[in-house]
């Protein structure tokens, strides 16, 4: 491996004091470009860091010149930032689209590698073939947070957005491992497909299984210093900040991907309690405000280095006589038009071969999907952070040299990087399906109160999908409060609607079909069966009163199932048993197609595209959940009462975590303003303060 020849972050500085300077300039610069996002809607917080940076640059008394350790770089930049991601990806999308991750991901990675390199050579053979390949590899990987910035919108598929973000976990791995090759390659002038291939493949697979082992020994950990009763907020987030600097150098120590590692102890869940309580839910305020202030600061600080960096790194390149301005220019434009070509081919025959796979064909859909998926992988901080790393000279016995076309190299790749940025953030949304406009015009208040009450309706149905055994009463009553709170909203806007029974009219029908098939399966007395089915008919008469006649159809079934229950009725006689016993058995069944309906509730609920008004389907799951609670044991005890309390809170200060994030992406999308937001915020976060108080 080539001997590194590292510089202090600003080369030109006379002391130490100037580069703190430095340092403290391109944090204010991140701060600042916070606030240039809310002003400049239109522009991503990328392009805004990066032209900061720039500003930076120019205005700075000498040239600031960056010349990272790789090692360095990776571990305090790139593992905490994937852990970060890791930690919060959805896991249950992740799986789903695991073929199209892994193809973009590694195959494309690879391929574009091969197509840059093999290009780029025949361009200008002074760069060595391993070098371009060098440049290939670190164009592989899609930035994060430029993924973020352009997914932020709504109108982004669910598809290619969780595609995108998927990619960006495992990409990283694959570029920087396939730099590194290709560094070595230059350095060492030696190079064997078939090792690199082996070593690849350890490398990948290896970081895997060593972060799944790290992250489970971890978990171990964490819950054995609980067992012992060890719950302070500040000892978990701190263990939880250092776990992907832990994870990472072990898995490095292992002399296996320390990226893939970290990503693998992300996804495993390394704090995770198996009881919840208060102070649990305290910590995971804490926990995710404290990664989102590091996030932040790390993902802006690279964009900005990366703008103090592109005047000098294009000016030496610029001024550079032995290679013509418009020849650089060209340079960049041939290498992001392979690059953009070759990744819209690659996923529009991987969208076809999704489409073969699940019955359908390739068309106008998947084709803007995969539009939407090359325009939005932009480069950005992987990119810039390998191309740094670029050794200046490197050791070939007997000689030190500088590295082939190093400037040349790290010029293409920011002129690149921009490109791709810009494309992101102005072409992409061209592609992005239209908001549909429903019949009318509706006013900003009626846009900002619907959005207030699906906010609401977006947390009951992330509650309800949260709800067990241990914790139903605790999720039940918070969910009242949030019914409550939607009523308000409806009242104080005088949203009147028109009592609709569709909905329990449906559930009784469910309950009919079960307690059918539980008769003709012989699972049930048939007379305690008919007797129930004949209950269902008379709730259904009262429902459907005032709504016209009942259809023929209709009628034939309650004839039949009346027929039928006197008949049994009948045959049976006196062996119907005492009454008490058919009581018993009416109980059992009540309860037995109540819990069915409950199911299917939560199911409905946990349903995005469920059209069900989710106030109405959570109030009739409560009250399906409390008469079989009442049927199938006595009144809770104090001690489930005051646990059930306890629970509430911890549940409650979930919801208002929740709801905040709902918040930041309603006023992205552009429902709410940023008055109407800075409200809503200040008023759950005083539901929180009072919700701490009361629990200390």
């Amino acid at each position: 491996m080539a001997v590194l020849i590292t510089r202090p972050l600003c080369e030109g500085s006379k002391s130490t004091v100037e580069s703190l300077v430095l340092v403290l300039f391109l944090l204010a610069a991140v701060l600042l470009s916070a606030v240039l996002e809310q002003v400049i809607p239109k522009a991503s917080s990328p392009l805004i860091q990066i032209a900061l940076g720039i500003i930076i640059a120019l205005f700075a008394t000498s040239q600031i010149t960056v010349n990272l350790n790789t090692e360095f770089f990776l571990v305090m930049f790139i593992a905490p930032l994937l852990f970060n991601e890791a930690k919060r990806a959805d896991k249950s999308m992740l799986w789903k689209n695991r073929f199209s991750v892994a193809s973009l991901g590694i195959g494309l990675v690879v391929v574009i590698t091969l197509i840059v390199g093999f290009v780029l050579n025949l361009l200008v053979p002074s760069i060595p073939l391993a070098a371009a390949f060098a440049l290939g590899a670190a164009l592989g990987p899609t930035d994060v947070v430029a993924v973020q910035s352009f997914s932020k919108s709504g109108r982004v598929p669910e598809h290619p957005r969780s595609v995108l973000e998927g990619e960006a976990l495992i990409n990283d791995a694959s570029g920087v491992v396939s730099f590194q090759f290709a560094i070595a390659a230059v350095t060492t002038g030696a190079f064997s497909l078939l090792d690199a291939t082996l070593e690849f493949a350890l490398d990948f697979f290896g970081g895997i299984l060593a972060g799944l082992l790290l992250g489970l020994l971890l978990r171990f950990c964490v819950q054995k210093v609980r067992d012992i009763g060890l719950e302070s907020i500040t000892f978990h987030v701190l263990l939880e900040i250092f776990t992907p600097f832990i994870v990472y150098l072990a898995a490095e120590a292992m002399h296996v991907s320390g990226i893939l590692a970290v990503v693998a102890a992300g996804l495993v869940g390394v704090i995770n309690p198996r009881s919840t309580n208060p102070n649990i839910s305290r910590m995971n305020i804490v926990s995710s405000s404290v990664w989102q202030v590091i996030s932040f600061a790390l993902n802006g600080v690279v964009f900005v280095l990366l703008g103090t960096q592109l005047p000098g790194a294009m000016t030496r390149t610029w001024e550079d006589a032995s290679i013509g301005n418009w020849d650089l220019l060209l340079y960049i434009g041939i290498v992001l038009v392979l690059i953009v070509v070759v990744r819209l081919l690659w996923t529009m025959a991987m969208e076809a071969v999704l489409a073969r796979r699940e019955g359908g064909r390739f068309d106008r859909e998947s084709f803007r999907d995969a539009v939407i998926m090359t325009l939005g992988g932009a480069k950005g901080t992987v990119t810039l952070a390998v191309m740094f790393t670029i050794p200046v000279f490197m050791s070939t016995e007997p000689y030190i040299q500088r590295f082939p076309q190093r400037d040349l190299l790290i010029f293409i790749a920011c002129g690149v990087i921009v490109c791709t940025l810009l494309m992101s953030n102005f072409l992409t949304p061209l592609f992005l399906p239209k908001p549909r406009r429903e019949k009318g015009s509706t006013s900003r208040i009626e846009t900002e109160t619907l959005a207030k009450i699906d906010i609401m309706r977006s947390v009951i149905e992330d509650l309800a999908a949260s709800q067990n055994e241990k914790n139903e009463m605790a999720v039940q009553a918070v969910i009242r409060d949030y019914n409550e709170r939607i009523n308000a909203i409806k009242d104080n806007h005088g949203m009147t609607e028109e009592p609709d029974n569709s909905l329990r009219l449906m559930v009784l029908e469910w309950e009919r079909l079960y307690v059918t098939q539980l008769i003709m399966d012989n699972e049930v007395n048939a007379y305690t069966g008919y007797q129930y089915i004949r209950r269902l008919a008379r709730h259904r008469r009262l429902l459907e009163r005032g709504r016209g006649g009942l259809p023929f159809k209709s009628r034939m079934l309650r004839w039949r199932n009346s027929l039928r229950s006197f008949w049994q009725s009948l045959s049976k006689g006196m062996h119907l048993g005492d009454t008490a016993e058919r009581n018993a058995e009416f109980r059992e069944l009540q309860i037995a197609s109540g819990e069915n309906v409950i199911m299917l509730l939560q199911e409905m609920l946990a349903d995005p595209d469920s059209s069900v008004p989710t106030e109405e389907a959570s109030v009739l799951l409560m009250e399906y959940q409390d008469l079989v609670r009442k049927l199938s044991s006595s009144r809770p005890s104090i001690t489930a009462i005051t646990r059930a309390e306890n629970q509430a809170d911890e549940i409650r200060l979930k919801g208002y975590r929740k709801e905040l994030e709902l918040i930041q992406q309603m006023f992205d999308e552009g429902r709410l303003s940023r008055g109407t937001a800075n409200k809503m915020r200040d008023n759950v976060y005083l539901m929180q303060i009072d919700l701490e108080s009361e629990v200390r």
